[in-house]
């Protein structure tokens, strides 16, 4: 069939278009009830609200705490719950009881079904408790492992089947592939550069495995247990920019403990070791009348106890932290670093926040130091580089921007003249 500009083909479908575009002049709006879309809207609004309300009326019910029924008169009940203070201590108050995590602990059971329902609101609320579902349940772990070798320990089933539901959540999103990251070729002159035409190698960027693919569980076994706390805390980072300070200083404070690692490893980057050293090395400073050579003896120490395996300062000045020393495999220490970047260098993060990171990343940088892995060490000094410029841009332009006592911003100021200067021939 021969095929030109008169074929009938060609005319069946110009007069196709043509009527069509006749149709639409003659209706601009082609939806014949306008109304039917904001009607659907508001019964999915209204849906979504009275779901928050069954949530906070059956948590308050949970935690006998009849103040939390007004965060449910709001127009977005769940956001009310996610960023309510009192709601956050309650809970947390609950969930750090000696018996709570449980199979058949009522709040675990809450936490569940809650982050099974389809709204993305009540579903933060779930993701906010993560960082203190995970430090219990670690430092638990390892607390009834070590202190009862009969068997007899108690049961976290309710810790872990929330764990496992957010577990069970990513691996449907990632559909069994796996996580891949491009990376650049380091070889070229810039991240940017493009090998010119005549160039033998073409510039192509090395695919790396970020995460392997997921495997479904049914059940927390002890050599899964990493990963799947793991893959808690990588949901919990992606929506890390919603979540209150109070979970991220949680999360904070629990890393500081499962690296447990407060010896004087923790300031060889910083400047001034006088003001974070313990008090035993300051008074030991003191005696002998010259306290730089004293921290200076003390740094020694601590680097040839650290060359023997050992450090004798470990421990000293230890804050009453919540959890316990844990192992920190790579697949739990990659979104322990994510989330411990966010809270030191993201926007809009409170100073207590900061501290809190910046605390938590030196604890972790000692601990590697120790077991000595290198992709660790890596990490934690490059996120203590940076909070350090970070910190000292922010003192200086403070600085700078204070006018002196004896200045007066009303006062215009004369330009200076521009310096010459003179070389001798």
């Amino acid at each position: 069939m021969t095929t030109t500009n008169g074929s009938p083909s060609s005319s069946s479908s110009s007069a196709t278009i043509s009527s069509s575009s006749e149709a639409n002049n003659r209706n601009p709006n082609p939806n014949p009830n306008p109304s039917s879309s904001s009607s659907n809207t508001m019964h999915s609004w209204w849906e979504s609200v009275s779901k928050a309300q069954s949530r906070i009326h059956a948590l308050s019910s949970l935690l006998a705490s009849p103040s939390l029924i007004s965060l449910a008169e709001s127009d977005r009940p769940a956001r009310s719950l996610l960023n309510s203070s009192d709601a956050y201590l309650a809970v947390s108050a609950a969930l750090s009881h000696t018996s709570a995590g449980s199979g058949d602990d009522p709040l675990c059971q809450w936490l569940y079904e809650t982050y099974q329902s389809s709204d993305p609101d009540l579903r933060l609320v779930v993701l906010a408790f993560v960082p203190l579902l995970a430090g219990l349940y670690l430092s638990r772990v390892v607390t009834f492992s070590v202190s009862s070798a009969s068997g007899s320990a108690p049961s976290l089933a309710g810790f872990e089947a929330v764990l496992l539901a957010l577990y069970g959540s990513e691996v449907k999103v990632r559909s069994g592939k796996p996580l891949l990251i491009s990376i650049p070729d380091l070889s070229q002159p810039s991240l940017y550069h493009t090998p010119s035409k005549g160039s033998v190698s073409a510039h192509k960027p090395t695919i790396g495995v970020l995460s392997p693919p997921l495997e479904p569980q049914i059940a927390v076994k002890s050599t899964k247990r990493a990963s799947i706390v793991g893959i808690a805390l990588d949901c919990y980072y992606r929506k890390i920019s919603l979540m209150p300070s109070c979970s991220k200083i949680d999360f904070c404070e629990f890393v500081s403990s499962w690296a447990g690692q407060d010896c004087p490893c923790r300031h060889e980057f910083d400047d001034d070791i006088n003001s974070s050293s313990s008090p035993e090395m300051r008074s030991f400073g003191e005696e002998g009348g010259d306290i730089e050579n004293a921290a200076e003896g003390m740094g020694g120490l601590a680097i040839q106890d650290r060359l023997n395996g050992e450090c004798k300062w470990e421990g000293v000045g230890r804050n009453s932290r919540r959890g316990s020393r844990v192992p920190l495999p790579w697949e739990l220490l990659q979104p322990v670093m994510r989330i411990l970047g966010h809270c030191l260098l993201a926007p809009l993060i409170s100073e207590e926040v900061k501290d809190a990171a910046s605390a938590a990343v030196r604890c972790v940088y000692a601990r590697a130091s120790h077991d000595i892995t290198p992709q660790v060490i890596l990490a934690a000094r490059s996120l203590i580089q940076l909070d350090k410029s970070t910190r000292k841009t922010a003192k200086d332009a403070l600085m700078f921007a204070a006018p002196g006592p004896a200045s007066n911003p009303s006062t215009p100021s004369k330009p200076r003249r521009p310096e010459v200067l003179l070389a001798s021939k």
